[in-house]
């Protein structure tokens, strides 16, 4: 099988078959796209999700944390905890492992989260470490937004750029091939992607603002996540290849892998839709987070606008980032 995500037709036969029993307590209940579970408590409701570090060497712990705490973010909710699981392979060094939870620790206090408990293991079961996180967060009953809840006519936002977490993987991960087209002072501001990578502070401001789903930007990328909103919220979309927020470094790094930046991965963009999207883009704005209006929901298709011609975008495969492991 290829590495990366199921195929999408193949995970929601899967998901569909095996849910176990519907309880009425769950309001947000699994399926392909969305990202938390939410489970009714009465006055309040706890938000849950959990993720992987599979395709990263280097800041894997913090790309756990956040990560996580992004999906808890996408239901308009602050994280309040984190279960952690290691698997790690027998060559591995203590200092590995605690080089993890260190990141680990550092990025829970800046998120006002904690550490609730977890797993460490040593096993030859896999092949470099993996960890897997558990994220929970509390909202008000009902207050919870979800990935499928995209209205036809809702305007279409990103924040930040598309392709931090993986620009930072890139640069991290395979320095000998990128200090070859970039200079010193592009690598550097490349690695400092990482510290942007959260997007808990748009969540809980989409949250406030009463947007109608929000989705962080992961493996797959953008055109992966609008699929899994459109076909999670029963719509199509239409967004414009111009409009999209990429940096030069990106591209540059994109070109050099053979890697296409609107399937790569991009934790640190959310991706929200609302009615009007041009005043959350005021108000996200006037918070220090960036924002851009890249199209908007409609009926059916899905559809990305290059060079003034309609191209239908098709269900995600494994993001972009794999075909690098599979080298």
């Amino acid at each position: 099988m290829k590495i990366g995500k199921l195929d999408w037709k193949d995970l929601s036969k899967i998901i569909r078959n095996n849910k176990g029993m519907s309880r009425e307590d769950v309001r947000i209940r699994s399926s392909v796209g969305e990202d938390c579970s939410v489970i009714n408590f009465g006055e309040f409701e706890c938000v849950v999700s959990t993720d992987p570090i599979t395709g990263a060497e280097n800041n894997i712990g913090k790309l756990a944390v956040h990560i996580n705490s992004n999906d808890i973010a996408s239901c308009g909710v602050e994280p309040l905890g984190i279960l952690v699981t290691i698997l790690a392979p027998p060559k591995t060094e203590l200092e590995d492992i605690e080089v993890i939870m260190r990141e680990i620790n550092e990025e829970t206090k800046k998120l006002d989260m904690e550490v609730l408990g977890g797993h460490t293991e040593i096993t030859d079961a896999v092949n470099r470490i993996v960890v897997s996180c558990t994220a929970i967060g509390k909202a008000k009953e009902g207050r919870a937004v979800a990935t499928g809840g995209a209205q036809e006519g809702d305007d279409i936002i990103v924040t930040k750029q598309l392709c931090l977490e993986g620009t930072s993987i890139l640069v991290n991960d395979y320095y000998d091939k990128v200090k070859d087209i970039l200079s010193k002072e592009e690598i550097d501001e490349a690695k400092k992607y990482i510290h942007r990578i959260s997007v808990v502070r748009e969540g809980k401001i989409g949250g406030e603002f009463g947007v109608n789903s929000m989705h962080d930007i992961t493996e797959g990328g953008l055109l992966g996540a609008l699929w899994e909103v459109a076909e999670g919220s029963k719509v199509g979309f239409t967004i414009y290849n111009e409009k999209l927020p990429i940096s030069d470094i990106t591209r540059r790094l994109c070109k050099l892998f053979s890697i296409d930046p609107l399937r790569f991965i991009s934790s640190g963009s959310m991706l929200i839709t609302c009615k009007n999207g041009i005043e959350l883009v005021k108000r996200l704005k006037g918070n220090g987070i960036d924002a851009t209006v890249i199209g908007n929901i409609t009926k059916q298709n899905k559809v990305l606008i290059e060079n003034n011609e309609e191209k239908l975008v098709y269900p995600p495969e494994s993001d972009e980032l794999f075909k690098l492991l599979e080298v």
